[in-house]
């Protein structure tokens, strides 16, 4: 078995995490490989050890069987991506403050070894297939599998939105912005905003008005087969922005419609320690 060790420089300090890691996983009979999860600029305040080999992130995921990654959710989230599109399952290691979607803690790597052992299993996750159409055109497509939010950007000022669900309107409203959101998303900014907390393996599509200027701005909870569409009001002059994953900000204009749908695709988390999802959310957010 090939495991690609993908450490997060900036959470990862001296990748003395990921060495950890890989000196558990080969120990047990595994092959690894470390490969930073993207370049790093030069010239910079991180330390790393010339002593480590340091391989190609695509290269080594070619031939991989796991990836394992280093950092908090907006690590993990980017191995997802990387992961996704060559179909190889993901095991997250918590370095951040959080980590809902960790499964391990970084005092717990000891259990790596079991990833040699076959003794682990496969859980997965709903994705979305968020695009940006304009005058009948695709201008914008990405994958999220936490959310895609639209918002007002720096500027002090509502924006007025219309959301429909298999082109019928669902809700229009006044606010700062929109969350469309997997299960998987909804412990994240979601929640945050007032949304529901629902269980990660479910399939549904939540919606989550920010900061709704309107009685009517509630959440809502989708069928996963529904088709979410979100635009500026017709006939406005304002502007928006649109981020699927935490990830680059895109320009909406008026007129543009955002859709969301269930993608074909779903990320493989790989699961070692039994823990369920509700001891997860009382661990990381506290028992009431």
């Amino acid at each position: 078995m090939k495991i690609v060790l993908s450490p997060n420089p900036y959470r990862d300090r001296g990748l003395r995490a990921a060495q950890a890691a890989q000196r558990v996983l080969e120990n047990a009979g595994a092959s690894t490989a470390i490969c930073l999860p993207f370049e790093v600029e030069q010239g910079g305040r991180l330390d790393l050890p010339s002593s480590v080999p340091l391989g190609n992130l695509d290269a080594e995921l070619s031939d991989a069987d796991i990836l394992v990654c280093f950092g908090g959710d907006g690590t993990i989230l980017h191995a997802a991506h990387e992961a996704n599109a060559r179909g190889i399952p993901v095991l997250g290691i918590n370095l951040g403050s959080i980590g809902f979607m960790a499964e391990l803690e970084h005092n717990e790597l000891s259990l790596l070894a079991r990833l040699a052992g076959g003794r682990f299993s496969i859980e997965r996750r709903m994705m979305l297939d968020v695009s940006v159409r304009r005058e009948g055109h695709s201008v914008f497509t990405e994958q999220a599998l936490n959310d895609a939010v639209v918002t007002k950007g720096a500027v002090a000022r509502v924006l007025d939105l219309e959301v429909t669900g298999d082109r019928a309107v669902i809700s229009s409203f006044a606010g700062d912005g929109l969350i469309v959101s997997t299960p998987t998303g909804s412990t994240a900014y979601s929640m945050a905003a007032g949304g529901p907390i629902v269980e990660p393996t479910a399939e549904n599509i939540i919606i989550t008005p920010i900061c709704g200027h309107s009685l009517h701005a509630k959440p809502f909870v989708l069928g996963a087969g529904r088709a979410v569409g979100v635009r500026l009001a017709p006939g406005g002059k304002k502007t928006a922005y649109l981020s699927v994953d935490g990830g680059r900000a895109f320009r909406i204009q008026p007129g543009d419609w955002v859709e969301c749908r269930r993608s074909r695709q779903a990320t493989q988390l790989v699961k070692l320690t039994g823990r369920s999802f509700y001891e997860r959310i009382n661990q990381k957010l506290g028992k009431v």
